[in-house]
């Protein structure tokens, strides 16, 4: 998530992966979105390796020769996928200053990121499925997860410049309980209804909320 202060650099998982020139015609556009889109549900109600090219091709309603044009390899869209997670979560702002109740202001950073996380799931859960055969994988995983962490320790950072914030909260071990938590809560998150989602975010604001800061005095 971006913060004031500087953007952390996110991972490019696409790096060396010799992609396709990026489409120009509107038709070819519109063909990579509608490939994108079945790859995520299908990756989302088979799995990565129950998921076929000629599947994804065919829920895109695109011919088998069309996906090659764009992706080398059904590991190479999910990799684009993943990509397209992250940059949408590296656009999250937050800025506790400019916040008069700080929080409401880290319960809606929350839920806007698991908005994001909830439409990704087919992939994210793919993506742990592909990383435990591909060995290529498992670096990025770790790269990710290296990512995430670093954005909620930027944002605990953050609140701990607030005048009610506790001085000796260990944001770092802080950041990393949360990260595997956040990651945690995810992967349960299919088969989790959206109102018990909403418990475990309002909980989770909860917990960071009293770990960093303190409630004001009483008038």
């Amino acid at each position: 998530m971006t913060v004031t202060g500087g953007k952390l650099q996110r991972p490019n998982l696409l790096a060396g992966e010799k992609l396709a020139s990026a489409p120009l015609q509107e038709r070819s556009v519109a063909r990579r979105e509608r490939l994108l889109a079945a790859g995520l549900a299908l990756f989302g109600e088979k799995g990565f390796e129950r998921t076929s090219v000629d599947q994804i091709a065919a829920r895109a309603k695109v011919p088998v020769g069309s996906f090659y044009q764009h992706f080398h390899s059904k590991r190479q869209l999910l990799l684009a996928l993943m990509d397209d997670l992250l940059e949408k979560l590296s656009q999250l702002q937050f800025d506790p200053a400019q916040l008069s109740d700080p929080r409401a202001g880290l319960r809606a950073l929350l839920a806007r990121a698991f908005s994001h996380d909830l439409k990704y799931l087919g992939a994210c859960r793919a993506f742990q499925e592909a990383a435990l055969s591909d060995p290529t994988l498992p670096r990025r995983q770790k790269q990710i997860h290296g990512w995430t962490t670093a954005r909620i320790e930027r944002v605990f950072e953050f609140l701990q410049k607030l005048p009610q914030a506790r001085r000796s909260a260990d944001v770092p071990a802080l950041a990393r309980a949360m990260d595997s938590f956040f990651w945690s809560l995810l992967a349960q998150a299919r088969q989790m209804p959206r109102v018990e989602l909403e418990q475990w975010i309002d909980s989770a604001t909860h917990l960071i909320y009293h770990a960093i800061l303190a409630d004001p005095p009483p008038e």
